[in-house]
């Protein structure tokens, strides 16, 4: 049985993963006659200053929402389900108030922490920071950890504080997907309701037509993502100075200077590459470097690198750790750790046997977990959660009306 399916999304400025995402799950539902609607708003029309200070203004509560909203019901469109991704900044936790009152189930996806920490990482000067996890958020604003504005800081933690007090996330929303179980984990830990969490992963569409293995031309390491402090490039560039084996790094930002003038002549700077070709860099590498010391939602690098049969070493960190299997589909290093990097890819370089067996293994875990099949089929039993929960809530409050 297909679903009437409408999404919603708060398109970023820059665009990055999660708006792949958004577009790759949309193309899936279209292709499967699900989607009826997919709502964009972009923040490209938040320029001059005022329009930013009304836009932070209601960022805790924005009423304007309804009128998304009956734009879309108005039309007839009827949906089954709306799914909501990205609402930040120009809708806010208020589309979900705005839902509820038309009694259309509601699914939100939590790619990241924003909902809890105005960090969205939980991660400040470098390190893990989960104080907003464990008890609230307002030491953020005197650290100005948004965009180093304490205003814009104020307005998130209001927001962040405002809907857990009214309960937002345990009464608005009938289903959340967390990508991976250590994210579920930390939301729980952060008080969110726990029976309406579920776990559902990010894929990608097959490259190689389900093959069993895929051909690589070898001899290279590839790093791909953006050149930043929380992906901790200082540790990447400082473990290579132990590793005679060339390294392709594809991507760009704030750290960029450090990659082009580190000296290393096993270190080539390929810079921000379309997608096509970074996949093909991916598919020919021996193996993939992720050295992050954040909590990562779900890094589409590394279901690229798997669906392309090659291995990844990772920090032995948050999501990271769980999607790549140690000493099976790649390997874990202590995060900051140059020195147990070095060690970990020098031990990887010399075992070519084990670099073969983890790249057949890589290859294995996505045909298993991660195309878009399997997603799909993820997806619709998440939706009709969603549906059987909200229709519990609905009975619950009729009940309740009655004895009233």
């Amino acid at each position: 049985m297909n679903r009437k399916v409408i999404i919603l999304h708060n398109k970023y400025k820059i665009s990055g993963g999660e708006d792949a995402v958004v577009k790759q799950e949309s193309l899936l539902l279209k292709k499967n006659g699900d989607l009826i609607d997919v709502h964009y708003l972009d923040n490209n029309v938040i320029n001059g200053f005022l329009v930013k200070v009304l836009v932070l203004i209601q960022t805790p509560f924005v009423c304007f929402t309804k009128k998304t909203i009956d734009k879309l019901i108005v039309n007839k469109l009827k949906p089954s389900v709306i799914h909501v991704h990205n609402y930040f900044p120009l809708l806010s936790p208020s589309i979900f108030y705005t839902i509820k009152r038309e009694k259309i189930p509601v699914v939100h996806t939590l790619h990241n922490y924003r909902s809890v920490c105005p960090t969205a990482l939980l991660m400040f000067d470098g390190k893990i920071e989960e104080r907003s996890v464990k008890k609230t958020c307002w030491w953020a604003v005197r650290k100005k950890v948004y965009r180093n504005s304490a205003i814009g800081t104020f307005a998130l933690c209001c927001m962040i504080e405002l809907h857990k007090k009214l309960g937002t996330w345990h009464n608005k929303v009938d289903a959340f997907i967390a990508l991976t179980e250590f994210s579920r984990d930390k939301f729980i830990e952060a008080g969110w309701p726990a029976n309406k969490i579920y776990v559902k992963p990010n894929f990608i569409v097959d490259k190689f037509n389900g093959a069993k293995s895929v051909d690589k031309k070898g001899g290279f390491a590839v790093y791909v993502g953006r050149l930043s402090e929380e992906k901790d490039i200082v540790t990447l560039l400082k473990s290579w100075q132990n590793i005679n084996f060339p390294l392709k790094i594809i991507g760009t930002g704030p750290l960029k200077h450090l990659v082009t003038h580190s000296g290393d002549p096993n270190i080539e700077y390929l810079g921000k590459l379309p997608s096509e070709q970074v996949i093909d860099w991916v598919k020919d590498a021996e193996f993939l470097v992720l050295p992050s010391i954040c909590y990562e939602g779900f890094p589409m690098v590394l279901v690229e690198a798997m669906c392309c049969g090659t291995p990844s070493i990772v920090s032995k960190l948050g999501s990271m750790e769980e999607i790549i299997s140690h000493g099976k589909t790649g390997l874990h290093f202590e995060a900051g750790n140059s020195d147990d990097l070095s060690l970990k890819v020098n031990n990887l370089i010399e075992n070519k046997a084990l670099l073969a067996t983890m790249a057949y293994n890589a290859r294995q875990e996505y045909l298993a977990k991660y195309t878009p099949e399997i997603n799909y089929q993820q997806l619709m039993t998440i939706y009709q959660h969603a549906i059987a929960n909200a229709a519990q809530e609905s009975t619950a409050q009729e009940n309740a009306a009655q004895e009233k």
